[in-house]
C-alpha cells in the first residue's frame, strides 16, 4: 500500500470521526478503535489533529464536539433570499467571459450563476449534478461533473474523490458558497464540505465567494477559507454597508450591484 493510499484512508477516517462527534456530540477512543478497527494510538493521533483544526475538543478518553451550527437542507435554501441569489447570479456572471474555465460549487446561489451563463463560450467544472443539469443543453458550454460522495442535503459530491478529482484541474475562476462569511474566515457546517471547498479555492487562479446578505457576521461549524485566500466576495444589494467597510479595510473587495 502506498504513503498516498494511506493518506487517503486517514483523511477519509477522520472525516467520518468528525461528523460521527457532531451527531453523538461525545464518543470515546475505545468506541471509535472498535467502529474503524484501528488501534486506540492512531485515533489518538486523528483525534489530536481534529483539536488542531479546531473541529473538536478531546476529554479524557474521548472527544466532544467544539461547537456546531445547523445545516440547513437545498430544498431549504432554494426558497430563501431568492432575489438576493437571482442579483448575485447576475453580478457573478459578468466575470466570466469566453474561453474562461470556471468552477462552480454546488448549491442554490451558484446554481442561479449557471443560469446566467447561457449562451457563454465557456467550460464549467463542477461538483453539482443540479447545476450540471441546468447546463447540458447548452451547445456552447463544455461541462465537466466530477466524482465524489453524494450529500442529498446539499445535492453536493465532495469527499476524496471529489478532490482528487478536482485537482487534476486550474480553472480560471471559481464561484462558491459559504454558509457564514466573517473577519476571522469563511465557514461551512460540515467538514467534509469544507475540505472540498478548500481544493476548489487551490487549482482557481481567482477564487470567489458567493454569499447573500445574511451569511455575513456568521460563523459556522469549519473554516474553509481566510479573507487572504480569496479575490472577493460577491453578494447582494442588502449587505450592511458596515460589513462592506470593515471587509474592505481588511483588504478584501465586496461586489455588489450598488457599485455595478
Amino acid at each position: 500500500m502506498t504513503m498516498g493510499v494511506i493518506d487517503l484512508f486517514a483523511e477519509e477516517r477522520r472525516l467520518k470521526i468528525a461528523d460521527m462527534i457532531k451527531n453523538t456530540k461525545s464518543i470515546t477512543v475505545s468506541e471509535l478503535a472498535r467502529t474503524f478497527g484501528v488501534s486506540e494510538s492512531t485515533i489518538r493521533r486523528d483525534l489530536q489533529f481534529l483539536e488542531d483544526q479546531g473541529y473538536i475538543q478531546r476529554t479524557h478518553g474521548g472527544a466532544i464536539l467544539q461547537h456546531s451550527h445547523y445545516e440547513p437542507t437545498y430544498l431549504e435554501k432554494e426558497s430563501k433570499e431568492a432575489a438576493s441569489k437571482k442579483e448575485i447570479g447576475i453580478l457573478s456572471s459578468k466575470l466570466v467571459k469566453d474561453g474562461d474555465t470556471i468552477l462552480l460549487d454546488s448549491g442554490t446561489t451558484t446554481l442561479s450563476i449557471a443560469r446566467n451563463l447561457k449562451g457563454k463560450r465557456i467550460t464549467v467544472v463542477t461538483n453539482s449534478p443540479v447545476i450540471a443539469m441546468e447546463l447540458f443543453t447548452d451547445e456552447d458550454i463544455e461541462v465537466i461533473l466530477v466524482g465524489g460522495i453524494f450529500r442529498k442535503e446539499t445535492r453536493a459530491l465532495v469527499g476524496p474523490i471529489a478532490e482528487k478529482n478536482l485537482k487534476e484541474f486550474k480553472v480560471d475562476k471559481a464561484f462558491i458558497g459559504a454558509n457564514g462569511v466573517a473577519l476571522d474566515g469563511i465557514t461551512t457546517p460540515n467538514i467534509i464540505e469544507a475540505t472540498t471547498k478548500r481544493v476548489m479555492i487551490e487549482i482557481s487562479s481567482q477564487p470567489y465567494i458567493v454569499a447573500d446578505h445574511t451569511k455575513f457576521g456568521i460563523s459556522t461549524f469549519v473554516r474553509f477559507a481566510n479573507l487572504s485566500d480569496i479575490a472577493a466576495i460577491i453578494t447582494d444589494r442588502n449587505v450592511d454597508l458596515k460589513w462592506v467597510t470593515s471587509f474592505e479595510e481588511a483588504g478584501t473587495e465586496i461586489i455588489h450591484p450598488e457599485k455595478g
